[in-house]
């Protein structure tokens, strides 16, 4: 093999498919452009979708680059294995409906063996099961023996509809001494002696969403190759981390540290983490990425503080990610100069947020340490959510950072319990929640066998299993308190997925409950908050159900909706559209959805349209569990963010619509009744919302809009039909009167401007103009002062205005008599303050109000006074 440093082989491979006559492209900036399915670019492929789905013409069919990406996936791994990294650099070929998979495999061997020399025998290829295709080019074509090409069943890439097909991978093996010893050690091995280094990707199928695949009339090709790891193995080096793209990292913070890298795995650990993720948080910052406490700036917060964690186990106590930047701009001074240009502003974010995170880590890193020490005097495993929670909110410690100290010593949190305080620290946020559930918190359900609980919500009976109360648990409540309770069995459903959650009832021998909330834990523990409005209940209590039926149907017709609605949107906008939020509740519904620019009123017309079409044909509404695999075979769409189980509901609407969903459903879409859409707005970067009523609500609407249409009639003598053309005719008659009163206006401003001039007074060689003028607003006020001050050559002018219950002041001075000492802001705060109010601003231009209007004119006397004052 031949030596390569990162930036020769970065060099050496972009120039290989420059001369296969590939444009090479400059790395695409990390934060996405116009595609909100992404937080971070992760994959060379990324910046390309448009191409690859056909949105977009490339500007060349063969592109080449070296792409920057961030994934955060698999940051706990990061510095335990050898190749985990949360930045790295994904070498990339890629043809648009250019070349194939006999160019591209025969490619990807020329380099990997005539550029790069590795020896064939270390080599080895996956391809997927059912691509024949690929096994002929390799063993025929390419003379690679059959029995060093693997069969793999997941060697295929797809993400939801669109463009997908099979994969071929290169691994690189690394020998035995670097395997896990077992007998079946081969490629596929989750141990570190089969190094993957090439994967290409053959786009050669279009997956719609029922899961049928069509072969495309131009197919692609997706190659990802790592940087850091054909380099590790270029370099002869054990890990990524040892190759010149990271140890001079890892050098600089073991000096730091005063510590040797190579004679302990836990100081290793950290220094590589360090070393990473030094390199992300520059790279992120140079490409517009801030500190924050969501979307990408928290993954850049995760990792800042991640990186300080690590050094404080080093016994790194000062500040010092600052000066590493430095060697991150060494590294990439070639590939990316653009680090060296934006270096101060990258070090001042770094500095701040570093800063920040100092302050509060001791105090922080002493709370926790306290409490995993009592943890252990008692024999407990699970720190509890709410110090959890407490250390994300007060010291800034994110849940991750927490679970890795936690686990060092050998111990669990509890995420659910974390999880629920955060959910109800947003809600705490939003204007309109119940006070019951602002407040509600959660007490320690870790001891509850969740496997006595159950959900029927056809149910009318159960039994009391747990009870508590601010947090507490307890065995009875009473009339007048706030609750938790949990059933054996419930019928309420629980919120979730943007739904709201069922509200009624709980009715037992000597008490009743208000339930106002129904919640889910992530177990899939349904709880209920509620009120006491009369009696008592215990623990074991039998009581009856009495779910809130109608305010269900509400929600459920709202609900299938938003299904119809997003198949309508993609009907209509484009198979880009994809949910990205929503809200139902009784009343309507929000749907949240992915597009780049306005809907149109047509386009929104015709959605509508489309929506009420299939509500109109009574469609069945079709809801079954089964397996993932299943459920994708079904082809149902899954949302982007959400997390599912191997069990799964799927809730079908014919042929119209078919995605996997939690929430409450009508029979068939005869129920929904009118769905009426009340808006349509952007809310971000690619995101649009769209407001929609159905059944009862939208009869409410449209009568609500007819009465307004009545009324409107009405105040115009006119019958409905006729609005349009009396409001034109209204329109036409005011723009008249405005042209008149303007001219009025105009005129009488003309006539005080002279009388104001007549009355000039003449102070120390500057001209005083003070008076008050008929002008009601303070732009009128402003005006008349303007035309004054423009027939003053040295001169000031103070004027007032009445406006009802209020006064308006402005002062302004032309620049010869500010440069004799007036000062306007300071004559407008004297006059202002004889009228009951205040005011200020620059030499030459004042103004402020008063709430007294009967001592105008001792005011504007003062202004006098005052500017006499000045200019002795």
């Amino acid at each position: 093999m031949i030596y390569m440093t990162g930036n020769e082989l970065r060099k050496k491979f972009l120039q290989f498919f420059a001369d296969k006559n590939h444009l090479v492209l400059q790395s695409a900036p990390l934060i996405p452009e116009n595609d909100p399915t992404l937080l971070l670019v992760g994959a060379g492929m990324a910046p390309f979708k448009p191409f690859f789905t056909g949105k977009m013409n490339p500007p060349h069919p063969r592109i080449s680059t070296s792409q920057k990406c961030v994934r955060t996936g698999d940051i706990e791994n990061v510095g335990r294995t050898a190749r985990h990294h949360t930045f790295f650099e994904m070498l990339g070929n890629f043809s648009f409906g250019d070349y194939f998979k006999k160019e591209a495999i025969a490619w990807a061997w020329e380099f990997i063996t005539e550029h790069l020399e590795m020896p064939v025998d270390k080599l080895w290829v996956t391809i997927h099961t059912g691509d024949d295709e690929a096994f002929a080019i390799w063993t025929q074509d390419i003379k690679v023996p059959a029995d060093r090409i693997i069969r793999m069943e997941d060697n295929f890439w797809e993400i939801g509809p669109g463009p997908c097909g099979p994969c071929s991978e290169i691994y690189f093996d690394l020998g035995e001494e670097r395997g896990c010893g077992n007998a079946d050690c081969a490629v596929g091995c989750d141990c570190d002696r089969y190094l993957e280094i090439w994967n290409l990707v053959f786009t050669q199928y279009d997956r719609d969403e029922a899961g049928n695949y069509t072969p495309l009339a131009k197919k692609n090709i997706d190659t990802g190759a790592g940087l850091e790891r054909i380099a590790s193995v270029l370099q002869l080096k054990p890990s990524n981390f040892e190759t010149d793209l990271l140890f001079p990292l890892i050098a600089y913070a073991a000096k730091i540290a005063n510590v040797e890298y190579g004679h302990s795995n836990k100081i290793d650990v950290s220094l590589k983490v360090i070393a990473d993720h030094i390199r992300s948080m520059t790279v992120m910052i140079a490409d517009g990425v801030l500190p924050s406490n969501e979307g990408r700036g928290y993954v850049l917060r995760r990792i800042l503080r991640r990186a300080v964690r690590h050094a404080r186990l080093l016994g790194i106590e000062r500040m010092f990610l600052v000066e590493m930047v430095d060697v991150v701009v060494e590294i990439f001074a070639e590939a990316y100069p653009d680090l060296g240009e934006k270096e101060a502003y990258i070090k001042k974010v770094i500095q701040l947020e570093e800063e920040r995170f100092q302050t509060t880590l001791v105090q922080g890193m002493e709370l926790l340490t306290k409490h995993i020490q009592a943890l252990k005097e008692t024999g407990v495993k699970i720190l509890d959510g709410a110090t959890v929670f407490k250390l994300y909110d007060t010291f800034g410690f994110p849940w991750e950072l927490t679970l890795e100290i936690v686990e060092e010593h050998g111990m669990e949190l509890d995420k659910q319990a974390f999880d629920i305080a955060m959910k109800e620290q947003r809600e705490r946020a939003r204007a309109g929640r119940q006070a019951n559930e602002e407040q509600v918190i959660i007490p320690d359900l870790s001891h509850l066998d969740t496997a006595q609980l159950s959900i029927n919500e056809e149910g009318h009976d159960a039994n009391v299993v747990l009870l508590w109360k601010n947090g507490v648990i307890v065995n009875e409540v009473h009339d007048g308190e706030d609750i938790g309770i949990i059933l054996d069995v419930t019928a309420f459903h629980a919120e979730g997925g943007g739904q709201v959650g069922d509200n009624g009832f709980i009715e037992g021998a000597l008490g009743k409950i208000e339930i106002t909330a129904v919640k889910k834990l992530l177990n899939g523990t349904v709880y209920h908050l509620g009120h006491v409005i009369e009696g008592s209940l215990k623990v074991s209590d039998a009581v009856a159900l009495k779910v809130d039926l109608r305010r269900r149907r509400d929600i459920a017709r709202n609900h299938t909706a938003t299904h119809l609605l997003h198949a309508a949107l993609k009907e209509v906008l484009g198979s880009h559209v994809n949910q990205a939020g929503s809200f139902v509740n009784p009343d309507r519904l929000r749907f949240d959805f992915s597009h780049f620019s306005q809907v149109t009123v047509e386009e929104l017309a015709a959605v509508e349209k489309i929506v009420n079409r299939a509500a109109l044909e009574n469609i069945s509404v079709d809801i079954i569990e089964t397996s993932q695999d299943k459920a994708k075979e079904m082809g149902a769409l899954a949302l982007f963010g959400e997390k599912y189980g191997e069990s799964v509901r799927v809730v079908s609407v014919g042929d119209v619509s078919i995605e996997l969903c939690g929430g409450s459903h009508i029979r068939n879409t005869a129920e929904i009744g009118l769905v009426k859409i009340v808006s349509e707005a952007g809310i971000g970067s690619g995101i649009r919302r769209i407001e929609a009523v159905t059944g009862t609500g939208a009869v409410e609407y449209i009568n609500a809009r007819e009465n307004l249409l009545l009324n409107a009639a009405t105040l115009l003598k006119a019958r409905p039909e006729e609005i349009i053309t009396r409001v034109d005719s209204v329109i036409s008659k005011v723009k008249e009167l405005e042209q008149e009163l303007a001219a009025l206006t105009a005129k009488q401003a003309h006539v005080e401007v002279q009388e104001l001039l007549a009355k000039a007074q003449e102070v120390n060689q500057v001209q005083v103009v003070v008076g008050q003028v008929s002008s009601a607003d303070m732009d009128g006020l402003r005006t008349v002062a303007d035309l004054v001050r423009d027939h003053l050559k040295c001169g000031v002018v103070a004027l007032g205005s009445v406006n009802a219950d209020k006064v308006n002041f402005v002062v302004m001075a032309t620049k010869e008599a500010v440069a004799k000492g007036i000062h306007a802001g300071n004559i407008v705060k004297v006059v202002a303050k004889i009228a009951g109010g205040g005011g200020g601003g620059r030499p030459d231009m004042a103004q402020a109000g008063g709430k007294q209007p009967e001592k105008i004119a001792e005011a504007l006397q003062a202004a006098v006074e005052v500017i006499s004052n000045q200019v002795q």
